[in-house]
């Protein structure tokens, strides 16, 4: 495992320059030639899917709902679902989402031996998208979906995490025609929803984070910066907040701002917390806003990064891991399994959608 260590407040210095530069600088890796992968296919390529891991019967399984086929047109939205064993190396497909229409930016998290999926959008011929209220919890034991309350302020593109093994908080993200500030609560138990300290950031879609113990992290995405003769203009948002969560109150988060993570910002980068190693740590994205379909809104075509990079909440401290072998882009979450972290389909090269898991070597 090759690392740099970033001091977050100072920049401290701990490896050799020319290394720390080019992660600050955000320098792509050498081109590398096509990577086959080990892993079994999905039963169809995803991208923009809603993501999650859980351990069943003492077995590692990931998990992948609704998201955007290989077509990438809004054709192609989808409600599939399907489960891989990471033991057997074989997928399976699962009874789809229940919802009349797909989802894009959905997001999804595993609490307790259930996952629980959130929001979303739908998008149609002329290209318009509606945010979606949806929550449901499904059920990996019997294949079922029960549909819970929605969500208040409906939202997609947002970051998900569990806390206290009955909280799911979403923090920001697009609602219907803005980004919003909101942290919005949902109680499990209570199968009811309260606003947390809102996001103190400029408010994003397409960001990434992850939590460990009360520790929050949250970076970069994607806002609206203006108009250009009548239409909205995105861009990327360099931005990274810490958030502590009260204990006692799960609405009370003290947030403060951090140094970046010493790159350009990203969109659709894979986050996750890990309380094992005791960072947040995020892998590939794209540092271009860009459509569903993978084309900047400013006509120009994404790429994907290699970047794999953490924050250590305890030591303030941003580390930086060796690229992954295949650079990736439009993820919902990393996912932590089998001792090792995963993303499920995105996009890679050219656009194209990616059928398979991928192992994040670099971090184990």
């Amino acid at each position: 495992m090759k690392t740099v260590a970033l001091r977050s407040r100072a920049l401290k210095l701990v490896v050799p320059f020319l290394t720390l530069s080019l992660l600050a600088c955000g320098a792509p890796s050498l081109k590398q030639a096509p990577v086959l992968s080990p892993y079994a296919s999905m039963p169809e390529a995803h991208s923009n899917n809603a993501t999650a891991s859980l351990v069943r019967n003492g077995q590692s399984y990931l998990y992948s709902f609704m998201g955007l086929k290989a077509g990438k047109t809004y054709a192609d939205v989808s409600t599939a679902a399907f489960e891989y064993d990471l033991d057997a190396d074989q997928w399976r497909r699962l009874n789809p989402v229940p919802v009349p229409e797909g989802r894009l930016a959905s997001a999804a998290v595993s609490l307790l031996g259930s996952i629980y999926i959130f929001g979303g959008y739908t998008v149609d011929a002329n290209g318009h998208e509606v945010s979606t209220p949806d929550v449901y919890r499904y059920d990996p034991a019997d294949n079922t979906y029960i549909r819970l309350a929605d969500i208040p302020k409906p939202v997609d593109d947002s970051v998900v995490f569990a806390y206290a093994e009955r909280y799911i908080y979403l923090v920001s993200g697009w609602h219907m025609d803005g980004n919003v500030a909101n942290v919005q609560v949902f109680d499990t138990k209570e199968d009811v929803w309260f606003n947390a300290t809102d996001f103190p950031g400029v408010p994003v879609f397409g960001h990434a984070g992850g939590i460990v113990g009360d520790s929050i992290v949250i970076i970069d995405g994607v806002a609206v910066l203006g108009t250009d003769q009548g239409k909205r203009r995105y861009g990327l948002v360099s931005q990274a907040f810490l958030g502590k969560i009260n204990p006692d109150d799960p609405s009370d988060i003290n947030w403060i701002s951090i140094d970046n993570h010493g790159g350009e910002p990203l969109y659709r980068s894979a986050g996750t917390g890990s309380t094992e190693r005791g960072l947040v740590l995020f892998a590939g994205g794209s540092t271009t806003a860009y459509n569903y379909n993978g084309t900047g809104y400013d006509g120009t075509p994404a790429r994907p990064s290699a970047r794999v990079f953490g924050y250590d909440v305890d030591n303030d401290l941003w580390m930086g891991f060796e690229d992954k072998a295949l650079p990736s882009m439009d993820h919902r979450a990393l996912l932590p399994a089998a001792g090792a972290f995963w993303t499920i389909g995105g996009m890679t090269n050219e656009q194209k959608v990616m059928g398979y898991p991928d192992r994040i070597t670099a971090v184990e």
